[in-house]
């Protein structure tokens, strides 16, 4: 790749990530996942939420991030991921990442916050 004005500096790639809608990115990353790995029959998805290290900022008083996220175990990837507001929230996010997946004859795991009946339905 020819870069005739050398390589850009870290502000200009933060600059172009900053400008990329989240939700575009998800869905044109979910679309390549699936084309070029299909969950298959008997896979193991992992639902968690966890917190993102050293997310918190005391400058600017934000919080920690937290995540919750779809990973297969066979193949080491994340299959989609949802931000929730609060550790609690992951109730609401769960369905929301549960719609983005395909997980028929999957083997799902989840904790103890996501055995709503809502969730359960989703993933059956």
């Amino acid at each position: 790749m020819e870069l005739p004005n050398g390589i850009p500096y870290n502000d200009t790639f933060g600059r172009v990530f900053a400008r990329i809608d989240p939700e575009q990115f998800q869905s044109c990353f979910l679309n390549w996942i699936k084309s070029i790995e299909r969950v298959t029959e008997k896979e193991v998805v992992a639902i968690d939420g966890k917190t993102l290290r050293r997310s918190p900022c005391r400058k600017s008083q934000q919080s920690a991030i937290e995540m919750v996220s779809a990973w297969a175990s066979s193949s080491g990837l994340v299959l989609g991921q949802r931000k929730v507001s609060e550790k609690f929230n992951e109730i609401t996010a769960i369905p929301e990442l549960l719609t983005l997946l395909d997980l028929k004859d999957c083997i799902v795991t989840i904790d103890a916050m996501g055995c709503q009946k809502e969730i359960v339905s989703r993933i059956a």
